[in-house]
């Protein structure tokens, strides 16, 4: 049996409140300090904080005492129009009409319009095994686009691990654009191994700079190497080398399977991993980048196109195109790697 409860802004205050206690879930209420409504999901592993008002950004996560987040300088999420005013978070939806870093030659922001989205309602699903918060917004333009983004988080009993689930469905009566990923910002793991059930080779070094990327003679002479040898990477070995960030690409995951899973482990034992379809997503990113402000090993970016903007995708051919009232819907499962 679901139990369904509605959220209202005016349910948030500064002072926490439990909204639900169960067998195997709390539900608290928040706002922060900047004034963005927080909701903090917990089971027995752990917990995480979602945004519910505000892209739904899954602001922080942890599990069994450890954190999953990527080290940064935000101490809250503070309210922007771009992802970059508010550049803490563990996860946030890029896209939808547009995704990743723009070109000069592209007109939107960095990783689209959805992931600082103002929403329009959220509500909160349980039932024994999970709880989800849902929310809705609807985005419309003159002239323009016009869908519906229901973006969810899960939070799964006894497991160390959520569900991320993003569906969009065009409201138009004209065919739209849809770029999208699934961009977790996983905590740096020092000395860390990846490993994915792809082939190692699979992945190649990013060749293009994008404007917020400020090359030194060093990395310039590292990435030189990388891009003959992507599988030679060490940057988790030598942190020193991953500033600016390192980003590797790899394309048509459906030729791997339908399944496909990434893991990165660290020498003290734990380890984490995410799991998706390559039906619905076709292209996978993985980030790294450790200086003194960002620590971030994001050892998959499960997308449905390279987050080089949308006139890219657009020459690439890989963007997803949206009949008049047609859906996709898009899930990955990601955490703690259970034994």
């Amino acid at each position: 049996m679901k139990t369904t409860l509605p959220l209202t802004s005016s349910m948030f205050t500064e002072t926490p409140r439990v909204l639900l206690t169960h067998s195997r879930f709390k539900v608290t209420l928040f706002r922060y300090a900047s004034g963005i409504e927080a909701v903090r999901l917990e089971n027995e592993r752990g917990a995480v904080i979602v945004l519910p008002y505000y892209g739904q950004m899954i602001w922080d996560a942890s599990f069994d005492g450890r954190t999953l987040t990527m080290g940064n300088g935000f101490k809250q999420p503070l309210p922007g129009k771009d992802i970059i005013d508010t550049y803490g978070c563990f996860a946030f939806h890029s896209g939808l009409l547009a995704n990743g870093c723009p070109a000069p030659e592209d007109d939107h922001p960095l990783h689209g319009e959805m992931s600082c989205a103002k929403m329009d309602s959220a509500w909160l699903e349980l039932d024994d095994e999970s709880l989800t918060l849902r929310g809705e917004v609807e985005y419309i333009k003159g002239f323009g686009h016009h869908y519906r983004a229901t973006p969810a988080v899960t939070l799964l009993a006894e497991r160390p691990r959520l569900r991320i689930s993003m569906a969009v469905t065009n409201l138009a009566g004209k065919n739209m654009p849809l770029q999208y990923m699934c961009h977790m910002n996983y905590a740096w793991v020092a000395n860390g191994v990846f490993s994915q059930s792809i082939p190692d080779d699979a992945f190649v070094l990013r060749t293009s700079i994008p404007a917020h990327v400020h090359p030194t003679p060093i990395w310039l002479d590292y990435t030189r190497q990388l891009a003959s040898a992507p599988s030679s990477f060490d940057g988790l070995n030598r942190p020193e080398m991953c500033d600016p960030e390192i980003v590797f690409f790899a394309d048509n995951l459906s030729q791997y399977g339908e399944k496909v899973s990434f893991s990165v482990t660290s020498p003290e034992g734990y380890g984490f991993s995410t799991q998706f379809d390559t039906r619905q997503f076709s292209h996978a990113t993985r980030w790294i980048l450790n200086n003194a402000d960002q620590q971030v090993a994001a050892f998959v970016l499960p997308a449905t196109c390279r987050p080089e903007g949308f006139l890219a995708a657009k020459q690439a051919d890989t963007l997803l195109n949206l009949e008049p009232g047609e859906t996709r819907c898009f899930e990955v499962e990601t955490g703690m790697i259970e034994p």
